[in-house]
Order: C-alpha cells, then sequence, then structure tokens
C-alpha cells in the first residue's frame, strides 16, 4: 500500500446543512457529486465526501455509537492571523468555536472549530512544516 490518503469521508447526519456549512467556507462542491446523495470537493490532491453517516456506517460494516470516532481534521495556514480568520469564518457559518487560536507548546499556533456534525477541525500555523506554494505541507 502506498503511503497516501486519497479521501477522506465525513457522515453527516443532513446532507444539505453539511453542504451550506462547508459552501460558507468557501468550498466548492465538484461536478462529480451527486445531488442528494454524496458530495466530493477537491481538497488540494486530497478528496473530501459528505455522506450520510447511517450510509457511511452500514457501507463500512461499523456500529455508529454517535460520539466522536477518534479523528480529527486539520487545516494549517501561513500565519496566526489566518487561523483567528478560519475560525471566525467557521463559527460564522455555523462551527462551534471549542479552543480560540493560541500558542502552542510546540511552537506554532492553533484552535479547533466543531463542524454541525461534531467533527473537530484544527486550525494551524506550524513553522516546523512550511507550506509550499500549492498550499501543502512540507515535513521538516
Amino acid at each position: 500500500m502506498d503511503q497516501r490518503v486519497t479521501l477522506v469521508t465525513l457522515g453527516v447526519r443532513d446532507l444539505s446543512r453539511a453542504i451550506s456549512f462547508y459552501g460558507a467556507l468557501g468550498w466548492k462542491a465538484h461536478s462529480s457529486s451527486v445531488d442528494g446523495e454524496v458530495t466530493f470537493f477537491d481538497a488540494g490532491g486530497l478528496v473530501v465526501a459528505l455522506w450520510s453517516r447511517d450510509a457511511l456506517a452500514e457501507d463500512s460494516r461499523v456500529e455508529d455509537t454517535g460520539g466522536w470516532g477518534g479523528v480529527t481534521l486539520a487545516h494549517n495556514v501561513r500565519d496566526s492571523g489566518q487561523v483567528d480568520t478560519v475560525l471566525a469564518e467557521a463559527a460564522a457559518a455555523g462551527a462551534t468555536v471549542v479552543r480560540t487560536g493560541a500558542s502552542t507548546p510546540w511552537g506554532g499556533y492553533s484552535g479547533v472549530f466543531v463542524d454541525p456534525d461534531g467533527h473537530p477541525w484544527e486550525v494551524a500555523v506550524n513553522p516546523g512544516w512550511p507550506l509550499d506554494d500549492r498550499g501543502r505541507p512540507q515535513l521538516g
């Protein structure tokens, strides 16, 4: 197996609400999305999909206990001001900011918002992982 991730699917309770939330953050649905069933976003070398949480659990053969799944998504930016801006944009779109932007023990700056379906997103600037021209982190 090659060392890469190509798709992250977020299970959502209300697809229309989830599409509206990510749209409010400026994300554009890809034309391969299937209206009312699944929405795809090109996320710079990775595809993010929104799909029914129940259908995702059934397809994955797992029991959905409704709790946090032990996964946090992250969005790295270039400076601390961008962290605060993204957190504010997420809050305006309907997210809950659970950790405001602050300095980290590892020398960066980050905060966390939770989308309307409970998916936590860390927004961070990491000086050890500078972003290239395409916005992709370069592991130091």
